[in-house]
């Protein structure tokens, strides 16, 4: 049986929201194992002189907790 776990983590760029998504996945992976997807589920840019200069993401990235071990 596997069990999944979410947490929510939110990321910023100044080049895209794809680039976003991809720091913010990758940083959690740096510090979490078996990661198995994200949902965006909020997306919003920053305006500044009527241009575009941030893109922001929200995400649920979901991971699979290890197996306990049999201490029996």
């Amino acid at each position: 049986m596997s069990i999944a776990k979410n947490i929510e983590i939110s990321s910023t760029s100044s080049t895209s929201f794809e680039d976003a998504i991809q720091k913010g996945v990758a940083r959690v992976a740096e510090t979490v194992k078996n990661v198995q997807g994200a949902w965006v589920k909020e997306q919003k840019v920053g305006v500044t002189d009527g241009k575009i200069d941030k893109y922001h993401v929200i995400m649920i990235v979901s991971f699979v907790i290890d197996e306990a071990t049999d201490i029996s």
